[in-house]
């Protein structure tokens, strides 16, 4: 019976360290996000959203309104600087698009 018991924990153990490598790159994946490149607001995606890098550059669109930033939008994640828009960049939290909404 001991040699079951060391054998299921020779494969377990096996088991766990062939598993670390997927379990650190889950891990770091927030690492990786903080090295996206800045969203060109000249790209084809930025412009189809009219995304500005100041919002205030955006106040003769009919959809802006006062205050409306990248920074306090639902789509923003203030840790990478990411948007779930533009998942390939990182935005101007100061920056402004049409699809701009309120977090809740």
């Amino acid at each position: 019976m001991a040699n079951q018991s060391r054998r299921k924990f020779m494969r377990n153990s096996v088991l766990g360290l062939a598993a670390l490598p997927f379990g650190a790159g889950i891990l770091s994946k927030s690492a990786f996000a903080q090295e996206l490149p800045r969203l060109d607001p000249s790209s084809p995606t930025a412009q189809a959203l009219n995304y500005v890098e100041v919002a205030s550059d955006a106040s003769d669109h009919p959809a802006y309104e006062e205050g409306e930033l990248c920074s306090n939008c639902m789509f923003f994640n203030a840790d990478t600087e990411g948007c779930q828009l533009f998942p390939e960049n990182s935005v101007a939290p100061e920056g402004w698009c049409q699809s701009w909404t309120a977090k809740a």
